[in-house]
């Protein structure tokens, strides 16, 4: 399933960091979240300049995505709550050198005219699965919804991808719709438990995406 475009990130790190790091994957996700399983603490030890660090937030206060920022020399933010226009505004405004994603939940359906205005403000997409949590519900959307993307900015892919959906993310990418898919996101699908992650499945995904 090669291609050479499609970027991998991994989130919720926080118990074997740098065994996944070794990977060399696009992206490691460190979730900044109190109620999250995943909520990390501690220090980031020194992995490949090549790997961008994101911070997933939900609904945090700019000083602290800022603080965050600055503790583990971040290079982009996941806004994961409920951030408006002006929060990314000001936030791109103070750190333009940070790439900003920013999160929408889809299940069935989605009315992509709330992105519109986030168009000037936000890098980058991503689509998660709208559950209970504001991530992690371990369950893929209907990704067909994707085939009305209005947009040319680029999105990440998220929710529930294991390795038991390899073949329905072959399908999509092989599909108009997957035409600005910038990366997949994996996360619970990919632990032993959580913020442990499972290295020998994310080594068969990496194997499977390169082949």
């Amino acid at each position: 399933m090669k291609n050479n475009s499609l970027k991998l990130k991994i989130c919720g790190m926080k118990l074997n960091t740098n065994q996944v790091a070794e990977l060399q994957p696009d992206y490691l996700g460190f979730i900044f979240w109190k109620n999250s399983k995943r909520n990390f603490t501690g220090a980031i030890e020194e992995i490949s300049d090549s790997i961008k660090k994101i911070g997933v937030f939900v609904n945090a206060s700019i000083q602290e995505v800022k603080e965050k920022i600055n503790t583990y020399n971040l290079q982009a933010v996941q806004l994961h709550g409920k951030e408006s226009v002006e929060f990314c505004k000001e936030l791109k405004e103070e750190l333009p050198s940070i790439e900003i994603i920013k999160v929408f939940s889809i299940k069935d359906e989605f009315d992509f005219c709330v992105l519109e205005p986030f168009e000037t403000v936000a890098d980058y997409f991503l689509f998660d699965t709208k559950g209970k949590l504001p991530g992690g519900n371990g369950y893929t959307f209907n990704w067909d919804v994707l085939k009305q993307y209005p947009s040319t900015k680029p999105f990440f892919l998220s929710g529930g991808i294991g390795l038991e959906e390899v073949e329905q993310l072959y399908a999509f990418l092989k599909t108009p719709a997957s035409k600005y898919c910038h990366a997949i996101d994996v996360n619970s699908k990919f632990e032993i438990e959580p913020g442990l992650k499972n290295i020998d499945k994310l080594k068969e995904l990496i194997l499977t995406l390169s082949n």
